[in-house]
């Protein structure tokens, strides 16, 4: 296990697990655990070994209620800190992760943290987790794909209502919607997340990494595109087909 301030990454066989590790302040999204994050999932991305990637959040409070705002907020310009943060483009990276991502989601699930879940390609949630994107009210823009993601997934008249009006979701409500796949009790989250990774990682690995590159890659696509990327990534086999 390799040491950060904010973050936790483990190894388990074939499955990595990283949990953002600042309980005290609900694991509020800075620019170290941006920085920590970029380093973790840069070289999870390289990792042949690890064929699941599982995120979640420390504490009982949270996965993670958005970004740090006494380090956000207090910056000389919103928009200074924003290019600051983007020297190292963490959400673009999320995007290049070969492997499948799950989310395990408890508490608060807020700005940055929806975000990152957001990313993430399967969310699953403790019946105590609150959804929400507050940034509008704060007089900004959420900043980390939010507005793409969150119409990608929730679909156009749903995410509208959560970005222009602050609205929070409950768990069950994120899983009507269909932000989230599954809701179970807080007991039971990272059981069935560790089941669900086994799963995964039992299949062939290739076969697993195609099936969410056609899906992913090809939602941007026409359907006759996507059938031929499809088809591009069936007859291939293996191998990460480029962009």
């Amino acid at each position: 296990m390799d040491e950060f301030e904010t973050v936790i990454f483990e190894k388990e066989g074939d499955i990595a697990y990283v949990t953002l590790n600042r309980p005290r302040v609900l694991n509020a999204f800075s620019v170290g655990m941006r920085d920590d994050l970029y380093e973790v999932f840069s070289a999870i991305r390289i990792d042949d070994e690890v064929k699941v990637v599982v995120v979640k959040g420390a504490g009982e409070k949270a996965f993670c209620a958005g970004a740090d705002l006494s380090e956000f907020l207090t910056a000389p310009s919103v928009m200074k800190a924003r290019r600051i943060r983007g020297v190292r483009d963490l959400w673009r990276l999320f995007v290049s992760i070969p492997q499948p991502l799950i989310a395990a989601l408890h508490g608060y699930v807020l700005g940055s943290g929806m975000e990152i879940a957001l990313f993430c390609d399967l969310r699953i949630a403790s019946d105590d987790a609150v959804f929400g994107l507050p940034e509008v009210g704060l007089g900004i823009l959420p900043g980390a794909g939010g507005t793409q993601t969150l119409p990608r997934i929730m679909g156009l008249s749903g995410s509208l209502d959560m970005l222009l009006t602050g609205r929070r979701l409950t768990a069950e409500e994120a899983r009507d919607t269909g932000l989230v796949n599954r809701v179970v009790p807080k007991a039971r989250l990272y059981g069935l997340v560790d089941e669900t990774a086994k799963r995964i990682a039992a299949f062939d690995v290739q076969a697993v990494r195609n099936a969410k590159q056609a899906v992913t890659r090809g939602m941007d696509m026409t359907l006759e595109q996507g059938l031929d990327l499809e088809k591009k990534l069936a007859v291939r086999g293996k191998g990460f087909v480029k962009k």
